[in-house]
Protein backbone atom coordinates (compact mmCIF):
# COMPACT_ATOMS: atom_id res chain seq x y z
CA UNK A 1 0.00 0.00 0.00
CA UNK A 2 1.02 3.53 -0.77
CA UNK A 3 1.78 6.45 1.61
CA UNK A 4 -0.26 8.17 0.00
CA UNK A 5 -3.65 5.39 -0.30
CA UNK A 6 -2.17 5.00 4.01
CA UNK A 7 -3.13 8.58 4.61
CA UNK A 8 -6.35 8.67 2.93
CA UNK A 9 -7.70 5.29 4.22
CA UNK A 10 -6.35 7.46 8.09
CA UNK A 11 -8.36 9.99 7.46
CA UNK A 12 -11.66 7.68 6.31
CA UNK A 13 -11.13 6.44 9.55
CA UNK A 14 -10.77 9.91 11.31
CA UNK A 15 -13.61 10.58 9.44
CA UNK A 16 -15.98 8.13 9.98
CA UNK A 17 -14.53 8.06 14.00
CA UNK A 18 -14.76 11.63 14.93
CA UNK A 19 -18.34 11.85 14.69
CA UNK A 20 -20.47 12.99 18.51
CA UNK A 21 -23.98 13.09 19.67
CA UNK A 22 -26.44 16.15 19.69
CA UNK A 23 -25.00 16.88 22.81
CA UNK A 24 -27.89 20.10 22.88
CA UNK A 25 -30.68 17.17 22.37
CA UNK A 26 -31.99 18.59 19.28
CA UNK A 27 -35.36 17.73 18.88
CA UNK A 28 -35.18 14.59 20.34
CA UNK A 29 -34.67 15.46 24.30
CA UNK A 30 -37.89 18.38 24.12
CA UNK A 31 -39.17 15.45 22.67
CA UNK A 32 -38.88 12.67 24.55
CA UNK A 33 -39.05 14.22 28.05
CA UNK A 34 -42.59 15.83 26.90
CA UNK A 35 -43.94 12.16 26.34
CA UNK A 36 -42.23 11.14 29.69
CA UNK A 37 -43.73 13.98 31.78
CA UNK A 38 -47.09 13.30 29.92
CA UNK A 39 -47.06 9.57 30.62
CA UNK A 40 -46.15 10.34 34.62
CA UNK A 41 -47.96 12.67 35.50
CA UNK A 42 -51.25 10.93 34.25
CA UNK A 43 -50.70 7.57 34.95
CA UNK A 44 -50.07 9.16 38.55
CA UNK A 45 -53.51 11.01 38.15
CA UNK A 46 -55.53 8.06 37.03
CA UNK A 47 -53.86 5.75 39.56
CA UNK A 48 -54.73 8.11 42.24
CA UNK A 49 -58.50 8.54 41.11
CA UNK A 50 -58.53 4.71 40.77
CA UNK A 51 -57.38 4.59 44.53
CA UNK A 52 -60.35 5.85 45.66
CA UNK A 53 -62.48 2.72 44.16
CA UNK A 54 -64.72 4.88 41.76
CA UNK A 55 -65.79 3.53 38.45
CA UNK A 56 -64.18 2.81 35.26
CA UNK A 57 -66.00 5.77 33.28
CA UNK A 58 -64.46 8.56 36.31
CA UNK A 59 -60.95 6.76 35.63
CA UNK A 60 -61.30 7.21 31.99
CA UNK A 61 -62.38 11.03 32.16
CA UNK A 62 -59.85 11.87 34.57
CA UNK A 63 -57.53 10.50 32.14
CA UNK A 64 -58.37 12.03 28.85
CA UNK A 65 -59.08 15.04 31.26
CA UNK A 66 -55.59 14.99 32.65
CA UNK A 67 -54.40 14.87 28.81
CA UNK A 68 -56.25 18.00 27.55
CA UNK A 69 -54.88 19.82 30.13
CA UNK A 70 -51.73 19.02 30.57
CA UNK A 71 -51.18 18.95 26.83
CA UNK A 72 -52.37 22.97 26.86
CA UNK A 73 -50.29 23.68 29.84
CA UNK A 74 -47.39 22.72 28.49
CA UNK A 75 -48.11 24.01 25.07
CA UNK A 76 -49.11 27.88 26.46
CA UNK A 77 -46.10 27.38 29.01
CA UNK A 78 -43.59 27.06 26.63
CA UNK A 79 -44.83 29.52 23.47
CA UNK A 80 -45.15 32.23 26.50
CA UNK A 81 -41.43 31.25 27.65
CA UNK A 82 -39.87 30.79 24.30
CA UNK A 83 -41.35 33.77 22.91
CA UNK A 84 -40.04 35.98 26.31
CA UNK A 85 -36.69 34.44 25.63
CA UNK A 86 -36.87 35.45 22.45
CA UNK A 87 -37.70 39.14 22.31
CA UNK A 88 -35.08 39.17 25.44
CA UNK A 89 -32.46 38.06 22.53
CA UNK A 90 -33.92 40.08 20.06
CA UNK A 91 -33.66 43.37 22.68
CA UNK A 92 -29.93 42.29 23.08
CA UNK A 93 -28.95 42.13 19.80
CA UNK A 94 -30.63 45.64 18.94
CA UNK A 95 -28.70 47.05 21.36
CA UNK A 96 -25.35 45.22 19.61
CA UNK A 97 -26.91 46.55 16.48
CA UNK A 98 -26.74 49.67 17.16
CA UNK A 99 -23.26 49.77 19.10
CA UNK A 100 -21.84 48.27 15.41
CA UNK A 101 -23.37 51.34 14.31
CA UNK A 102 -22.56 54.32 16.49
CA UNK A 103 -19.01 52.95 17.69
CA UNK A 104 -17.69 50.90 14.43
CA UNK A 105 -14.19 50.91 15.73
CA UNK A 106 -14.61 50.04 19.42
CA UNK A 107 -16.60 47.17 18.36
CA UNK A 108 -14.08 46.11 15.71
CA UNK A 109 -11.16 47.00 18.71
CA UNK A 110 -13.17 44.53 21.39
CA UNK A 111 -13.05 41.47 19.03
CA UNK A 112 -9.56 42.05 18.66
CA UNK A 113 -8.91 42.09 22.07
CA UNK A 114 -11.58 38.77 22.26
CA UNK A 115 -9.17 36.70 19.84
CA UNK A 116 -5.80 38.03 21.37
CA UNK A 117 -6.99 37.24 24.92
CA UNK A 118 -7.64 33.27 23.25
CA UNK A 119 -4.51 33.07 21.94
CA UNK A 120 -4.21 35.06 18.73
CA UNK A 121 -1.17 37.13 17.65
CA UNK A 122 -1.81 40.24 17.65
CA UNK A 123 -1.91 41.80 14.59
CA UNK A 124 -3.37 39.01 13.26
CA UNK A 125 -6.21 39.11 15.48
CA UNK A 126 -6.45 43.27 14.95
CA UNK A 127 -6.28 41.68 10.78
CA UNK A 128 -9.09 39.34 11.44
CA UNK A 129 -11.51 41.79 13.15
CA UNK A 130 -11.23 44.20 10.38
CA UNK A 131 -11.59 41.70 7.82
CA UNK A 132 -15.35 40.04 9.70
CA UNK A 133 -16.32 43.55 10.33
CA UNK A 134 -16.38 44.63 6.61
CA UNK A 135 -20.15 43.27 6.73
CA UNK A 136 -22.69 44.26 9.18
CA UNK A 137 -24.58 41.52 9.61
CA UNK A 138 -21.60 39.35 9.76
CA UNK A 139 -20.22 41.45 12.15
CA UNK A 140 -23.75 41.48 14.31
CA UNK A 141 -23.38 37.82 14.09
CA UNK A 142 -19.73 37.48 15.04
CA UNK A 143 -20.35 39.71 18.03
CA UNK A 144 -23.52 37.96 18.90
CA UNK A 145 -21.83 34.60 19.36
CA UNK A 146 -18.64 35.92 20.92
CA UNK A 147 -20.68 37.75 23.33
CA UNK A 148 -24.34 36.69 24.34
CA UNK A 149 -23.47 32.83 22.86
CA UNK A 150 -26.15 33.07 20.74
CA UNK A 151 -26.92 32.60 17.03
CA UNK A 152 -29.14 35.18 15.48
CA UNK A 153 -30.21 32.76 12.61
CA UNK A 154 -31.01 29.88 15.05
CA UNK A 155 -33.42 31.32 17.49
CA UNK A 156 -35.94 28.98 18.38
CA UNK A 157 -39.82 29.28 17.25
CA UNK A 158 -42.42 29.86 20.00
CA UNK A 159 -44.99 28.31 17.17
CA UNK A 160 -42.66 25.08 16.78
CA UNK A 161 -42.02 24.64 20.45
CA UNK A 162 -45.47 25.30 21.42
CA UNK A 163 -47.13 22.24 18.90
CA UNK A 164 -44.35 20.35 19.74
CA UNK A 165 -44.79 20.17 23.52
CA UNK A 166 -48.46 19.69 23.06
CA UNK A 167 -47.82 16.78 20.77
CA UNK A 168 -45.14 15.26 22.88
CA UNK A 169 -46.66 15.55 25.99
CA UNK A 170 -50.65 14.20 24.46
CA UNK A 171 -48.68 11.10 23.03
CA UNK A 172 -47.04 10.06 26.39
CA UNK A 173 -50.60 11.06 28.26
CA UNK A 174 -52.73 9.28 26.05
CA UNK A 175 -50.77 5.59 26.70
CA UNK A 176 -52.67 5.00 29.93
CA UNK A 177 -56.09 5.41 28.32
CA UNK A 178 -55.59 3.69 25.25
CA UNK A 179 -56.59 -0.01 27.12
CA UNK A 180 -59.41 1.40 28.49
CA UNK A 181 -60.40 3.00 25.21
CA UNK A 182 -59.80 -0.48 23.75
CA UNK A 183 -62.17 -2.50 26.26
CA UNK A 184 -60.31 -2.81 29.32
CA UNK A 185 -62.14 -3.08 32.78
CA UNK A 186 -59.13 -3.33 34.91
CA UNK A 187 -56.23 -0.73 35.86
CA UNK A 188 -53.06 -3.55 35.39
CA UNK A 189 -52.98 -3.03 31.65
CA UNK A 190 -53.48 0.90 31.78
CA UNK A 191 -50.65 0.64 34.15
CA UNK A 192 -48.28 -2.12 32.05
CA UNK A 193 -48.90 0.07 29.14
CA UNK A 194 -47.53 3.32 30.42
CA UNK A 195 -44.75 1.16 32.01
CA UNK A 196 -43.19 -0.07 28.78
CA UNK A 197 -44.02 3.43 27.80
CA UNK A 198 -41.31 4.42 30.49
CA UNK A 199 -38.91 1.72 29.61
CA UNK A 200 -38.92 2.64 25.68
CA UNK A 201 -38.57 6.74 26.56
CA UNK A 202 -35.98 5.78 29.16
CA UNK A 203 -33.92 4.12 26.54
CA UNK A 204 -34.53 6.31 23.95
CA UNK A 205 -33.03 9.06 26.40
CA UNK A 206 -29.84 7.22 26.11
CA UNK A 207 -29.29 8.67 22.93
CA UNK A 208 -28.26 12.08 24.52
CA UNK A 209 -26.78 10.36 27.47
CA UNK A 210 -23.59 8.24 27.91
CA UNK A 211 -25.81 5.69 29.90
CA UNK A 212 -26.56 2.63 28.35
CA UNK A 213 -30.21 1.64 27.12
CA UNK A 214 -31.16 -0.47 29.85
CA UNK A 215 -29.84 1.73 32.41
CA UNK A 216 -31.89 4.27 31.41
CA UNK A 217 -35.27 2.60 30.76
CA UNK A 218 -35.12 0.50 33.68
CA UNK A 219 -34.25 4.10 35.56
CA UNK A 220 -37.49 5.83 34.24
CA UNK A 221 -39.57 2.73 34.43
CA UNK A 222 -38.84 2.57 38.65
CA UNK A 223 -39.31 6.68 38.90
CA UNK A 224 -42.64 6.50 37.38
CA UNK A 225 -43.42 2.98 38.49
CA UNK A 226 -42.92 4.82 42.18
CA UNK A 227 -45.13 7.66 41.13
CA UNK A 228 -48.18 5.84 40.22
CA UNK A 229 -47.48 3.36 43.57
CA UNK A 230 -47.50 6.69 45.60
CA UNK A 231 -50.61 8.13 44.04
CA UNK A 232 -52.78 5.09 44.45
CA UNK A 233 -51.34 4.83 48.38
CA UNK A 234 -52.65 8.68 48.17
CA UNK A 235 -55.81 7.60 46.69
CA UNK A 236 -56.87 5.00 48.57
CA UNK A 237 -56.20 6.78 51.73
CA UNK A 238 -58.45 9.71 50.96
CA UNK A 239 -60.78 7.51 49.21
CA UNK A 240 -61.32 6.10 52.30
CA UNK A 241 -61.43 9.49 54.60
CA UNK A 242 -63.59 10.43 52.37
CA UNK A 243 -66.08 7.73 52.40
Amino acid sequence: MSIIDNEAELHAAHRDNHTHRDVNGGWLRPAVFGAMDGLVSNLALMTGVAGGSVSQQTIVLTGLAGLAAGAFSMAAGEYVSVASQRDLVQAELDIERRELRKHPKDEMKELAALYESRGVEPKLAREVARQLSRDPEQALEIHAREELGIDPGGLPSPMVAAVSSFGAFALGAILPVLPYLLGAGALWPAVLVALIGLFVCGAVVSRVTARSWWYSGLRQLALGGAAAGVTYALGTAFGAALG
